[in-house]
């Protein structure tokens, strides 16, 4: 029988390993509002530039106002009158009402008289409401930051004539941002195990973001909330991250990558090139008591570098490390055993 002599075998041992895993990401600013038209108007005044950075409260657009200045006058006016109308119907009351307890008159003409003056009243209530329409219709000509942030793109330009919900500009708070991502069901119950047994918070502090460009975003963000409920189509559900954004170097839409650390105990690392492949499942020569070389099928759970997280082995079994292609089934072999630490340090400088 043919033995080959000094070939590498590597005994596994169960490993603890953190594991990057990432995720397309939707970067959003902290806060964003869309700036519309409440009233028809002119556009009068522009106070500010695309881009300008703006406090709350800072004067954005002067809409028109002349027509809306006539109301408040109009309704100012009304309201005087039914004052005026009001107190006049008081006192044809309190005349009455002498009158009344002297026996001159009928008591019904008291009540007509008392019922006059609740219409009156009630015109003093109307023509306030009217007021207050009209102020609330003036004070929407001028358009205020409700924030500090950012100016948008301004489409309607000064003299153009907007309607109502007409879109103005954007204002963004780009402070920080939010990173929303989707994760499986397995990540997300890993995830919740974490959170339970206290380790959520160390999690949340490994997350960093991968900018479009490939470099790694200076600031790590922290885990905040989720969503409530899993997509159905997809099995997924939305985890969000909030970033310090302190230069303002990421921009409400950008596009970038969550990567996240995942500390897997007790797992085997199989080197990739220990494996091979037939119909799309996963082998490795194993090698027996008697170093005779079997071939065993392997699931990877997922690549890690060069390595594959796996599963069906125990501890101790041994495989065939490099030069599976002198091998086959059935071989006998001397073997010229690699040390786990020895593998891993060679092949993990390419992780």
């Amino acid at each position: 029988m043919t033995v080959l002599d000094n070939i590498p075998v590597l005994e596994l041992k169960p490993m603890s390993i953190e594991v990057p895993v990432t995720f397309v990401a939707d970067i959003q600013a902290v806060q964003f509002v869309e700036i519309r038209a409440k009233v028809e108007g002119y556009v009068d005044q522009i106070f500010v530039d695309e881009g300008q950075f703006v406090k709350k409260g800072q004067n954005l657009f002067q809409l028109s106002s002349m027509e809306f200045l006539e109301m408040v006058n109009s309704a100012n006016a009304k309201l005087a009158q039914a004052k005026a109308e009001a107190q006049a119907a008081q006192v044809e009351v309190d005349r009455l009402r002498i009158l009344v307890e002297k026996d001159i008159i009928a008591p019904s003409e008291l009540e007509l008289a008392r019922s006059k003056r609740s219409v009156a009243q009630s015109g003093i209530a109307e023509a306030e409401a009217m007021l207050k329409n009209a102020k609330t219709g003036l004070s929407y000509t001028t358009i205020k930051a409700p924030f500090d942030g950012i100016v948008d793109r301004i489409p309607h330009k000064k003299g153009s004539l907007v309607t109502q919900g007409d879109l103005l500009t954007n204002i963004t708070d780009i402070s920080e941002v939010f990173a929303y991502f989707k994760v499986t069901e397995n990540e997300y119950l890993r995830y919740m195990r974490a959170k339970k047994e206290g380790d959520a918070e160390n999690m949340g502090q490994s997350v960093s973001l991968i900018l479009a460009d490939g470099e790694t975003y200076a600031f790590p963000g922290k885990l905040e909330t989720m969503e409530a409920d899993f997509e159905r189509g997809t099995g997924s559900i939305a985890f969000r991250v909030r970033f310090p954004n302190p230069d303002q170097l990421i921009k409400h839409g950008s596009t970038g990558r969550i990567q996240m650390v995942n500390q897997l105990d007790d797992v085997f690392l199989v080197p990739q090139k220990s494996t091979f492949e037939i119909q799309d499942y996963s082998y490795v020569y194993i090698l027996d008591e008697n170093n005779t070389v079997k071939v065993r099928s392997f699931k990877p759970v997922r690549r890690f570098g060069l390595f594959y997280v796996a599963e069906g082995f125990e501890t101790g079994e041994k495989i065939i490390y490099e030069g599976i292609q002198q091998v086959k089934d059935g071989v006998v072999i001397t073997p010229a055993n690699v040390s786990q630490k020895d593998a891993y340090d060679t092949l993990s400088t390419n992780l």
